[in-house]
């Protein structure tokens, strides 16, 4: 393996890549509230406005398509412009947002706010990602792990509070404290952001890895781009439904306000409770996936942990009435499911790549979006079919991912990146990303 410079330039401590990867997990977990603490404001916005559950969930579509189809092009931002100006616009709209719903008096308004909050939640998962990528070749599955782990986790720190202020003071208290804080922390760490050395490269070693970097739009042309693709989308439909919808599912089994004690501490609503544990696991899942991928291969680790979401998923249906296995099974599709934001990210870059990691993690990031589509759809199931339908559907499709990942994902990623790392082939990469790259420097004068 080849030495990695553990600083930019040699400047002052933050620069080190340890430290940028700290700075990028904090400003993931300061953002997580936008995604995470989002179910909490669904029935006290209803109960203020009476705009029915369906048109308020609408609003977290918009955001999550907003968030992910804005990726790619942040990410081309931060591969252009460096970290710093996506992460601080990030920040600004991220606290606009916030501040904007505590003064909602009309549905379009909330959309808005969305696509504001969708835009501010793209620069830095975008940039915070594709940073980790580039900083650290040779432990990608960790680093990306660990950042997301900050938007897994990061809501885990905030929710009871939030859930307090809400319960004391009204939502739209919370949505304006918590929206100043979380704008001014962000903006305020984006100036320590920065971008590592272009000369930092890493030997593939014993893991599959790509020596060309392609581009994002050489990549989308690669067939098993779009195996990777589909297999995102359908985990992360599982995942965000119960995201989204945990706060019904508990309300219509009768649990939501079932008082639970916490090492004979405290006592709190199950839903506050479980959406705490929830969050923790999905942080906690990202860094353990993604170190567990470093050692025993990308495939390997999704077939197991897809398969395990979907066994998850089944267990919730048959027996999540009882309250303390419906926190058990949360737990466990939160678990099995926030890896894909570690692992996905990390296979990209492992066969496309470190040059556009931003850019290409972005690109595939945008699953997430269509996978959003389902979360509606989830709630028709839930009417026609009951959630026992929404539970069977996601299981179904999650399990089918974990087998295609081993069993045709695996070999379609060994020939591309076998064949493009014959001589031949990647003479030929080569000389079309030159070409291509001097086409853009000459077109902008750079």
């Amino acid at each position: 393996m080849n030495a990695i410079s553990q600083r930019s330039d040699n400047g002052p401590f933050w620069t080190s890549r340890w430290w940028q990867l700290v700075i990028g997990m904090l400003c993931m977990a300061l953002v997580a509230n936008l995604q995470y603490a989002w179910t909490l404001f669904v029935a006290p916005m209803n109960a203020r406005h009476q705009w029915g559950e369906a048109s308020i969930q609408l609003a977290f579509s918009i955001f999550i398509l907003t968030e992910t189809w804005l990726v790619p092009l942040e990410g081309w931002l931060v591969d252009r412009f460096g970290p710093r100006p996506v992460v601080a616009v990030g920040a600004i709209c991220a606290g606009l947002s916030w501040v904007m719903n505590s003064y909602l008096t009309t549905l379009p308004m909330l959309y808005v706010s969305a696509v504001i909050a969708g835009i501010g939640a793209a620069g830095v998962y975008g940039t915070c990602v594709g940073n980790a990528l580039k900083w650290f070749p040779d432990r990608r599955g960790l680093a990306a792990g660990l950042t997301a782990a900050g938007f897994g986790a990061g809501a885990a720190v905030t929710v009871i509070p939030i859930a307090n202020m809400i319960t004391r003071s009204g939502y739209e208290h919370a949505f304006f404290v918590f929206g100043i804080i979380q704008g001014i922390a962000i903006f305020v760490l984006a100036f320590l952001l920065v971008k590592p050395s272009p000369r930092m490269k890493v030997a593939p070693g014993r893991r599959l890895m790509t020596r060309i970097d392609y581009t994002p739009g050489q990549m989308v042309k690669q067939p098993v781009f779009w195996v990777m693709y589909v297999a995102f989308v359908a985990v992360a439909a599982g995942g965000l439904m119960a995201t989204a919808q945990i706060g019904p599912i508990a309300k219509d089994w009768g649990l939501a306000r079932i008082p639970m004690s916490v090492f004979g501490l405290t006592t709190l609503p199950l839903l506050t409770l479980t959406l705490s544990i929830d969050n923790i696991c999905n942080g906690f899942t990202r860094p353990l996936c993604g170190f567990v991928s470093d050692k025993i291969g990308r495939e390997n680790a999704m077939f197991i942990i897809f398969v395990g979401e979907g066994v998850a998923l089944l267990g919730m249906m048959h027996f999540g009435t009882n309250p303390y296995a419906f926190m058990f099974f949360a737990a466990l599709i939160f678990l099995f499911w926030g890896e894909i934001f570690s692992i996905f990210p990390a296979i990209c870059a492992d066969t496309f790549g470190s040059k556009y990691a931003a850019s290409n993690a972005g690109t595939l990031y945008t699953a997430k979006g269509t996978a959003s589509l389902l979360v509606p759809i989830a709630s028709v199931l839930a009417t026609t079919g009951g959630w026992s339908a929404v539970f069977i559907a996601a299981a179904v499709i999650t399990i089918a991912a974990g087998v295609s990942a081993k069993f045709i994902l695996a070999p379609m990623r060994q020939r591309l990146i076998e064949s493009a790392d014959s001589p031949i082939a990647s003479t030929a990469a080569a000389a079309t990303i030159g070409t291509s790259a001097s086409s853009r420097l000459s077109q902008t004068g750079e």
